[in-house]
């Protein structure tokens, strides 16, 4: 029996049963920055301790995941911290583990593996000029501070059950915790959001209804009040002009953002633009004929909305694949993921099901609630704000000290995969301040 797409996808991912529930995990299916590279969460540790500066070094700064996999992001960030001289002088990441991210430079001779110091010419990189105080025990200490690890909690959102490995340092909860004073990270948790699609068809917004065992599609019933006021502010129909120049942001904003098309899937799932919807792929059965195909981001900024309410002060951060209203796309991003794979989106819990997001409209609604400006750009430009460029070593390493080069040149290559704007790189992030100003090292 076909039902809405947001029941259908409510009930494929999250329910008993679900992709997200009962399956292995995010990680033997698609590709995210998470997985690509450990550089992804040494930036990170980097945002981290500027939103820690910020709050003036609590004595409990908050880490909370929101749909955290199995952990992965919240386990990389645990072992930097863990690491000796995880903080700096400033508390500011000095040292990190498990590998270089590829900032441009020569690689430090102390087995820092994240954070490289800058060499003539060079863009400037996260090390701090200050030497580091350091406690007679080994760890960084900064005039009697505690250090970040003894400070931090870790606190993963997730439906499925708790990995049974996982340290007991990180805390596993279904639910978004309340009065969170730190950092708040949704790494592609938006786009998993079920939503309900719509179709424009004789003259009107109408519900897209999907037989779930089978992902084939019909036309049902107008769309509601609630949804149509929506997709007439955030989602233009074919009678409006795209990218109308009108104020739609709902609140406070400020954005760097720029748009951008493209599409293709390799080992992550598309930044900028789905190669595979509903009715693109070979025999796949199309929608009945319609002029225009919207995916209703309503429950997205809801609970974007929600989630920056359980802030008391810090930072949250969306990073998702998405557009804006000037680039909507005329049929919709609706796909599905399995095995490494993209496939048609079957709601069955086989597979992934997921679409872009809108990601303006969830910025609007998050500064609503926040009543803070947000920042709004691509992963290329906040990953290199955070020291994270992909840059090449300098050949003349080669001559010095050979294998310190190919460790270099294997972590540049990882960033780079981050930052690739026809890849990761295309990937949106917002920032969302609540009580606190953006860090520096993202604020423009």
């Amino acid at each position: 029996m076909p039902i809405p797409w947001r029941d259908a996808m409510s009930q494929a991912l999250y329910g008993p049963d679900g992709f997200f529930v009962a399956g292995t995990g995010p990680a033997d299916h698609f590709r995210t920055s998470v997985h690509a590279s450990p550089a992804f969460a040494t930036a990170l540790l980097r945002l981290l301790a500027q939103v820690d500066s910020a709050l003036g070094h609590p004595p409990r700064l908050d880490v909370v995941d929101v749909g955290a996999g199995r952990g992965e992001l919240l386990l990389a960030l645990r072992r930097l911290v863990a690491s000796e001289d995880a903080t700096g002088a400033s508390g500011e990441p000095a040292h990190s583990a498990g590998g270089a991210v590829g900032v441009s430079g020569e690689p430090a001779h102390s087995g820092r593996s994240g954070l490289i110091p800058a060499w003539a010419g060079s863009p400037e990189t996260l090390t701090p000029a200050a030497a580091v105080r350091r406690s007679p025990d080994g760890p960084s200490w900064v005039a009697g501070r505690r250090s970040l690890a003894e400070r931090i909690r870790f606190t993963a959102v997730e439906y499925a059950s708790r990995p049974e490995n996982l340290p007991k340092e990180i805390h596993w909860t279904t639910e978004i915790p309340d009065g969170i004073t730190g950092l708040l990270l949704a790494t592609e948790w938006l786009d998993n959001v079920p939503l309900d699609v719509a179709v424009h068809a004789d003259g009107g917004w109408r519900y897209v209804l999907v037989e779930p065992s089978t992902g084939v599609e019909t036309v049902g019933g107008p769309v509601s009040t609630a949804d149509l006021d929506w997709l007439t502010t955030w989602w233009p129909s074919p009678a409006s002009p795209r990218g109308a120049d009108r104020d739609v942001t709902g609140g406070p904003a400020s954005t760097d953002a720029t748009s951008g098309s493209g599409s293709g899937f390799g080992a992550a799932r598309p930044a900028q633009g789905s190669s595979l919807t509903a009715r693109s792929w070979p025999g796949c059965p199309e929608t009945p004929h319609t002029d225009h195909r919207a995916e209703i981001g309503r429950p997205r900024d809801e609970a974007w909305g929600y989630a920056v309410g359980r802030i008391r002060r810090g930072l949250a951060v969306a990073v998702d694949y998405g557009h804006l209203r000037e680039g909507r796309p005329v049929d919709g991003t609706l796909t599905g993921y399995r095995g490494g794979r993209q496939v048609p989106p079957v709601p069955d819990a086989s597979s992934d099901v997921t679409a872009h997001v809108a990601m303006d409209s969830v910025a609007s609604a998050g500064a609503a609630v926040a009543r803070c400006a947000y920042s709004l750009s691509l992963q290329t430009e906040a990953l290199r704000a955070l020291g994270a460029d992909g840059g090449r070593p300098p050949l003349s390493l080669a001559g010095t000290d050979p294998a310190g080069y190919v460790r270099a040149l294997a972590a540049a290559s990882a960033v780079a995969e981050l930052t690739d704007p026809a890849g990761l790189g295309g990937h949106w992030w917002l920032r969302q301040p609540v009580g606190i100003g953006l860090p520096t090292a993202v604020a423009r």
